[in-house]
């Protein structure tokens, strides 16, 4: 078995591959510092979202509970409505007779 020696041009190559590795681990860590500050900031949003949808869908549902009770109030107006056209038409039919 042969050992090989190591040159200074070997040595210096070594050590410039080493710092370029050192850069880009630094560099590395940067961009996921970033990609979690993204995250968190998504994060942030997606619950506001969240809230702002659970109140718009609140808000929904009250108007909905509004509908139905204009709804059934317009329902017993027309029966009122009619009872009294009813009595009306009675009445009108009274009158023709004598």
């Amino acid at each position: 078995m042969t050992t090989q020696r190591w040159t200074d041009e070997m040595i210096d190559g070594l050590a410039s591959s080493m710092g370029e590795m050192k850069e880009s681990i630094t560099e590395m860590r940067e961009s996921i510092t970033e990609i979690r500050d993204s995250v968190d900031g998504l994060r942030v949003t997606a619950q506001a979202l969240l809230q702002v949808a659970a109140q718009n869908q609140r808000r929904m549902d009250m108007f909905d509970e509004e509908i139905e009770l204009v709804k059934r109030r317009q329902a017993e107006n027309d029966e009122r409505f009619n009872i009294l056209l009813e009595e009306v038409r009675y009445l009108i039919r009274g009158n023709q007779n004598n």
